[in-house]
This record gives structure tokens, sequence and C-alpha cells, in this order.
């Protein structure tokens, strides 16, 4: 097993996004207790565990909706732990948030607009949204309320991409989703990762998670609790990290640990082909009170 960060892509030498020793609290609640991470270009970095685990709250807080009570949030390497939202995404942040919070009085291309308010510059446009997801061209006219929740989710999706961010945060892409219409959406990662993004994962869906990360990190009770390549680990090890069940906690995570070491990979693991042998549902991260008047599609 690798620490964070150590399964980098060819040619990555420093982390894209790192977050370093995180504490969170809602109120007297701590939703996150010193967690790091460090992401690399070009990864797709899961972040898994049950509800409650903490796994939404670390993606608003790196977003800027939520303000951390210790720790440091790095982009490329500059501090923006004290940045506001809106400077977040026009320094390469953007998130699709849980529930997908688009305005649904407004049409998809009004949507799609909206997220172009703070957008840097980059290959991605409305057009090659359009380009992306396929029925949305002729359905631009019609307001998002209308929409199925795949359609839905797939205007959340181009909103973001419009940002040109560096780091795309997906938070619960699956949920209350069809698995028919996840696949199709999960279909198009590999196009938009084509164009030089960097995606933070957050996945209720165990298996589906590990079929598309390079790198896993699960969080219990605002712990870390397992991390590493998803061929490294093994169903076991998933499981006890993501239930409690006598998993090492965060300072005894490392491929010194004994029992810790690489796990299966192949036809049937993780990293290979066939269907990952976990299938263990989360229903995602705590969702506390809003913190900040930023909107929610901001990041």
């Amino acid at each position: 097993m690798t620490s964070a960060g150590n399964g980098t892509q060819a040619g990555a030498s420093k982390p894209l996004l790192e977050v370093r020793g995180l504490t969170v609290h809602h109120g007297q609640l701590r939703a996150l207790d010193r967690v790091s991470l460090r992401v690399f270009p070009g990864e797709v970095y899961a972040i898994i565990g049950a509800n409650g685990a903490g796994k939404s709250t670390l993606l608003r807080t790196i977003a800027g909706l939520h303000k951390p009570t210790e720790g440091v949030i790095l982009l490329d390497g500059q501090d923006l732990t004290r940045v506001r939202p809106e400077r977040r995404a026009t320094r390469g942040i953007a998130m699709v948030p849980e529930g997908r919070r688009l305005f649904e009085s407004l049409t998809v291309e009004e949507n799609l607009q909206v997220g172009m308010t703070y957008a840097r510059k980059g290959p991605w446009t409305i057009e090659r949204v359009y380009e992306l997801f396929g029925w949305m061209r002729e359905r631009r006219a019609q307001r998002t309320a209308q929409l199925s929740g795949g359609e839905q989710q797939s205007v959340a999706i181009g909103r973001a991409l419009v940002a040109n961010p560096r780091v795309l945060l997906l938070d619960e892409l699956s949920l209350g989703l069809a698995p028919v219409v996840v696949r199709r959406i999960y279909g198009m990662l590999p196009q938009i990762l084509a164009t030089g993004l960097t995606v933070l994962l957050v996945e209720q869906d165990v298996s589906q998670a590990l079929r598309v990360a390079s790198h896993l990190q699960c969080l219990l009770e605002g712990h870390t609790t397992l991390e590493g390549r998803p061929t490294d680990v093994t169903a076991e090890q998933v499981e006890a990290a993501y239930f409690g069940l006598g998993a090492p906690g965060p300072e005894v995570l490392g491929p010194e640990v004994p029992g810790l070491g690489p796990g299966p990979g192949g036809p049937g693991g993780y990293g290979g082909a066939g269907s990952p042998p976990v299938s263990r549902r989360g229903l995602g991260g705590i969702a506390p009170p809003e913190e900040t008047g930023a909107p929610l599609w901001l990041g």
C-alpha cells in the first residue's frame, strides 16, 4: 500500500491539490479530524466512506464552502485555505455538488452560462458540453426542473466543466440515479480526463469508485482509515476501513504495517477487468447547515 500521492502519474513530481491536517467543525461536531491527502495531475482520486464519514464536508471545505478549524489547502503549492469560493473557481477548483443544486427555473443553457461566471480560459465551452452530452443541444431551452435526474446530473457536470477547472470535485454522482444512468455518466469520464482535468471524487457506490479510481482514501467518522491504490488493497481491508471493523487508525497506515500489504490485481481485482468484489454502499457525507453565503454551484 502507498501513502497519499505516491501513486503518481508518470512525470508528475508534485501534487496539484494537497490537503494537510484538515479539521472541520459543525458547531460542537468534529466532522473532519486531521485529514490529509495529495492529488497528482491526471489522477482520479476517490474518497469513500459510510454516511456521516465527512466525505462531502471534505469536498465542500476544499471548494471554500466551509471554513476549517485547522489545516491547510494548497493548489499547485499556493495556499487557498482562506480564499473565497469564487476566487478558488478562478484559480481552478470547480465542484459538482451532491444533489446537483441547479437553478430549476432556468433553462439548460442558462444554467451552463451560470457556470461561466468565474470561468478560466480553457478548452471547455457550452458548445463542447453539447458535444459531450448529445441530447443537450436540442433541449437547451428547456427548464432543468423538467429534466430527469440523470439529465440534471449531466447539466451539473457541464456547468462545472465550462468553468475550465484544473481540479474537478465530484460529490456523489450516482446518488439517486439508476445503474444504467450511472454507467452512462461514468462512461464519459475518459473524455473529460483527456482534456487535462484532475478529479477528486466522493462516491457512495464503492464498486464504482474502485473501478475508476487511480487512488482511494476511506473516511470513518472524520478520520482516514485506509488509503492506497485500488490494485493494492483487498476487499477485506476496504470492508474493515469502511465499517470500522478493527481497521487501523491513520497513525498506522503505510506500507510498513503488517497485514496491509498489496492486494490482488488483475482480472476480478480492483485494478483489473471484471467487477470488484466490494459492493457496500454508504449514503454520502454530512450535510450540515450552510456556513457561507456562497452559491453551492461555486467551487
